[in-house]
């Protein structure tokens, strides 16, 4: 992998500036205030405006297809983060997009496509159910066939963005007697079927989520992707996306693994509290320097792990290392972002976002024992009661 710095082209600095000029445009200080009290990390406004301008195609495609260059689109990933673009929503529909390119029925792919780019329609997860955890394969949500329809029943927690979404990339389940990943049907549901219900959750972190049930939802069999009972085909490769195991790209002009973005916050926090403390000649504390030092390497190495693994060290770290950011900054950093008299150091945020990055996606466990039994080749995990000692 090449760490080296990029030298940018006349060109490409050109490319740089448009896009901070047109971000710090459209993402105002109202933007990003109205965005953390609604906890939606999606807005409207900004979204249709990154579709009008062509930027949503041209980061969705590939360059041979005409979307971004390499560089251009790691100028482009690095500008969103700075000016704070909401992007949660477009995240989820990109990845499903990628789905319904491949396997939806061409009438489907080309009407929604089409409003993918434009930034009318938006796509979320239907993964999760209540007694589900993170093994979407035992899927409970029933499809019944019926004619040239289906008919869906069943609820799915942690649907986020489902609000602000036209359409659910949907698992169900159609052949309860078949194992698991043989059961399984993918649908691209419209939101607005008569039958669902979206309620609102907030976690602790601020971010608003959903639980949506679906009672006798009908669905044209034509938002049915891929075969029936093939689902899992389907789904594993936005699943593989999401859980962060796929190859780091190997010219450096891309994350080494997902959360990079949150882990900016993380970085962030790390570097605010350092100035912190320095302005205050705290880190002159030996206790002090040795913590943050302790921190800010652990920060480091996290951000160098590739992949899956870069997945879990990037949650553990911000598990481990935000109670001491917070600890060290003292009481100002119990101050939410923007309260008066607060730091704005971000450690707060960190420190509630930290439990919920280790469960996106699937928790930090499902993660170890990923990469212990398809990475190290240690075989499954045996969960089952110890043997009895023989008397």
């Amino acid at each position: 992998m090449d760490f080296s710095t990029v030298e940018l082209s006349p060109e490409d600095e050109a490319f740089r500036s448009e896009v901070r000029e047109f971000l710090s445009s459209i993402v105002t200080e109202d933007v990003i205030r109205r965005d953390r009290e609604t906890g939606d990390n999606f807005d409207e406004g900004v979204h249709l405006a990154l579709g009008s301008a062509g930027y949503l195609e041209k980061e969705w495609k590939t360059e041979a297809d005409g979307g971004f260059s390499r560089v251009r689109r790691r100028i482009w990933e690095l500008e969103k983060r700075r000016a704070e673009v909401p992007w949660v929503t477009w995240g989820t529909t990109a990845m499903v997009a990628r789905s319904v390119a491949k396997f939806a029925s061409p009438e489907i792919r080309d009407d929604v496509l089409r409003g993918v780019f434009d930034g009318t329609v938006r796509l979320c997860l239907g993964y999760t159910e209540p007694e589900g955890g993170s093994d979407v394969a035992t899927c409970k949500t029933r499809a019944i066939r019926d004619g040239d329809q289906w008919v869906i029943n069943g609820s799915k927690m942690f649907t986020t963005g489902a609000h602000n979404c036209q359409y659910v990339f949907l698992i169900t389940n159609t052949d309860p007697d078949a194992p698991k990943h043989k059961s399984l049907t993918m649908f691209l549901v419209p939101l607005d079927s008569d039958g669902i219900e979206i309620q609102g959750i907030r976690t602790v972190d601020g971010d608003r989520t959903n639980i949506v049930y679906y009672s006798d939802v009908r669905v044209d069999d034509k938002y049915r992707l891929g075969d029936v009972n093939g689902g899992w085909t389907v789904v594993r490769e936005p699943l593989d996306a999401e859980h962060g195991a796929v190859a780091a790209a190997d010219d450096g002009l891309a994350d080494v693994a997902i959360m990079m973005h949150q882990a900016g916050f993380m970085a962030e926090a790390a570097d605010n509290v350092a100035a912190l403390v320095g302005r205050s000649g705290a880190v002159d504390d030996g206790s002090v320097a040795y913590r943050l030092g302790r921190s800010v390497a652990r920060l480091e190495a996290s951000l160098s792990s590739p992949s899956i693994f870069g997945r879990v060290a990037l949650a553990q770290t911000m598990r481990d290392i935000a109670p001491d950011l917070m600890d060290i900054a003292g009481s100002v950093a119990a101050l939410p972002i923007g309260a008066d008299g607060g730091a704005d150091d971000r450690s707060e945020y960190v420190y509630r976002f930290a439990p919920l990055v280790g469960i996106y996606g699937g928790t930090l466990e499902v993660f170890r024992n990923m990469i212990a039994q398809h990475v190290l080749g240690l075989g499954k995990p045996n969960y089952s009661a110890p043997k009895a000692k023989a008397s």
